[in-house]
């Protein structure tokens, strides 16, 4: 927000911001220091359909951390019907977020889950074993490009009104992760005419008996 107010109305604006920062982060930090991710994939290669949102079954990841850095939630987003499912992570490690990712998205059918685009964070170095086991290609955002994976980064704001900045993110169960998404997916959206994603999602698996995010 670039307005100038001081004392307490600034104070009063910056607590109305849905993330509450006083200033934009950077896009680019530097080199990058977190490692290289073997065999990854760019996301310029992905499928021209992804961009369009038109063709359901394509997914961002990423995920939250908790108080520092010492816990997680693995978050995935629908690009089309703006879907969010929610996994607990035992860890912080590639394995545990493999683990996490591969069994939420087991439930989703496999019409339904085409591509998974992420950014380059070490979480992601099981990519491969991903891909082997749910049958979906990897995609993965340029270095510092957080807005490759926009509709994620946005939907992980919206996140931290459930899941605060300082808090220990294995005290959260699956269920209660299932809970926090259920409320983003019961939403209406202005993008789907009002619809939520749940029903929109709902419709596209054709009322397929796999519960999702229950």
């Amino acid at each position: 927000m670039y307005v100038l107010p001081r004392g307490a109305l600034w104070s009063e604006l910056l607590a109305a911001l849905r993330q509450a920062r006083k200033a934009r982060r950077p896009r680019s930090r530097g080199a990058d220091r977190r490692g290289q991710i073997p065999n990854m994939t760019s996301i310029a290669e992905r499928p021209a359909d992804v961009a369009t949102r038109t063709v359901p079954g394509h997914w961002e990841g990423d995920l939250i951390k908790g108080v520092r850095n010492g816990s997680t939630v693995g978050t995935l987003m629908e690009q089309t019907t703006r879907l969010v499912l929610l996994a607990r992570l035992e860890g912080t490690d590639a394995r545990s977020a493999c683990h996490g990712f591969t069994t939420k998205l087991r439930d989703v059918p496999s019409p339904l889950r085409k591509t998974l685009s992420y950014d380059r964070g070490k979480e992601m170095a099981e990519h491969e074993r991903l891909a082997e086991r749910l049958m979906i290609r990897v995609f993965f955002a340029d270095p510092y490009s957080p807005w490759q994976c926009g509709t994620n980064e946005n939907t992980n704001g919206l996140l931290r009104q459930y899941l605060p900045k300082g808090t220990d993110l294995l005290g959260y169960t699956q269920r209660e992760l299932n809970a926090i998404a259920h409320r983003l997916n019961t939403r209406p959206r202005t993008c789907l005419n009002w619809a939520t994603p749940r029903e929109v999602f709902t419709q596209l698996r054709h009322h397929s008996p796999v519960a999702l995010g229950t």
